[in-house]
């Protein structure tokens, strides 16, 4: 039965007069016995689909962070970019200033000419068009990547670059030389995200910076790969660690290991493991023996295990 309500006036008697003589000219509310079901239900629906709106609202608002943190830098990202930007050299394709506060570089948008040209200015050039740089620090915060080149403006004490050769003899020494023995300059450019910064690998973080730094040559990292052993290499690209690597090559491979151990065996060797991976996902981990991976042991909910099999002999 409906519950609707509808305005009347009760005519009831009493000694006369009637019951609402006094209320004669207001109306009383009272329930509607007589309404059918259907203006009832009519209701129930309208009041329904008046709750429905603001919790498909709420949930939308709820759902709308975790789809944007879907594109977020996740840690694996960050690490390929340090791996990938740190230590690479590149030519200047502008004249970079020297700043100790980060020149910024807008994603998009590129160069934030007024700032540059202030700062070149007032600090002068810390390379000029054609110079070679190096990003010898990477940085990532939440809306921008920090890179340091050639060191930065650091400042020190001037016997820190101060070299003394045989005979007493005393030079300068140059702390952040380039692979030409320049002289290098530090600086500081920012990379900006108004967003936040997105998931990016390296090699998309070096065709944004394209406009004020030629990547082309081979990098730092591309240049030791080349050096490197054909089973060593292949164990690289594949991202895995095998027995006879050192920590360098361990570490382009796997990236920082989560964690570390050491210990001094019965034979007085110097045995250090490194632990990749959290249970009850993958763990891998890699055991050096004076400085050489000697093991390779990967557990999936310290169920099993396998070792990797030792390089091929290089001759």
């Amino acid at each position: 039965m409906g519950f609707d309500a509808y305005l009347e006036r009760r005519r009831i008697r009493s000694r006369g007069r009637f019951i609402d003589h006094h209320l004669r000219h207001q109306p009383v509310l009272c329930p509607d016995e007589g309404a059918g079901s259907s203006a009832g239900s009519a209701d129930r629906a309208q009041f329904e689909r008046s709750l429905l709106i603001p919790a498909l609202a709420l949930a939308l608002i709820c759902l709308q962070p975790f789809s944007a943190r879907a594109d977020k830098l996740s840690f694996d990202d960050r690490l390929e970019i340090e791996r990938g930007i740190s230590a690479e050299y590149a030519i200047m394709r502008v004249p970079l200033p020297r700043a100790k506060k980060p020149l910024p570089f807008h994603s998009p948008g590129g160069i934030d000419h007024k700032a540059w040209d202030k700062s070149m200015q007032e600090n002068g050039p810390a390379a000029r068009l054609g110079d070679e740089v190096q990003i010898t620090r990477v940085e990532i915060n939440s809306n921008r990547i920090l890179l340091e080149i050639n060191g930065g403006t650091r400042s020190g004490h001037w016997y820190d670059h101060v070299q003394v050769g045989m005979g007493g003899t005393m030079s300068t020494a140059n702390p952040y030389p380039t692979q030409n023995g320049q002289t290098a300059h530090g600086s500081h450019v920012a990379l900006l995200f108004p967003k936040g910064v997105p998931s990016l690998k390296a090699a998309e973080i070096r065709e944004m910076l394209g406009p004020i730094f030629d990547f082309s040559k081979h990098s730092a990292s591309e240049q030791y790969m080349d050096k490197l052993p054909e089973p060593i290499k292949k164990a690289i690209k594949e991202q895995r660690a095998a027995a006879g690597m050192d920590k360098d090559q361990v570490l382009l491979a796997l990236g920082k290991p989560r964690n570390k151990s050491r210990e001094i065996s019965r034979e007085g060797d110097e045995l250090e493991d490194w632990i990749y991976g959290d249970p009850p996902g993958k763990v891998t981990f890699v055991r050096f023996n004076e400085g050489k991976v000697v093991k390779v042991q990967e557990s999936y909910a310290n169920v099993g295990g396998t070792t990797t099999p030792p390089l091929p002999t290089v001759r």
